[in-house]
């Protein structure tokens, strides 16, 4: 995430993140995912971070293509 875009919304994505990871914390996090290992390594708020980047991508890609979310896990698997 740049900081060339509009500050509000990239504040606003990094608080979901830190929210997320805060209140959910690593128990929800499935091991081995992306975020686990990026937990793992790197300090809570660039993990925060790379969260709102994946989240303001998704919410890119279902604007452009005007799309509803779409699970990545099955609703079965879990």
């Amino acid at each position: 995430m740049s900081k060339a875009g509009q500050s509000d919304i990239r504040r606003l994505l990094i608080i979901g993140a830190m929210s997320r990871l805060n209140w959910m914390g690593a128990r929800s996090i499935r091991e081995g995912s992306w975020l686990d290992r990026l937990r793992v390594r790197k300090p809570k708020i660039l993990v925060a971070i790379a969260l709102a980047n994946k989240m303001a991508r998704m919410v890119w890609a279902m604007l452009t293509k005007q799309q509803d979310y779409k699970d990545p896990i099955p609703a079965g698997a879990a």
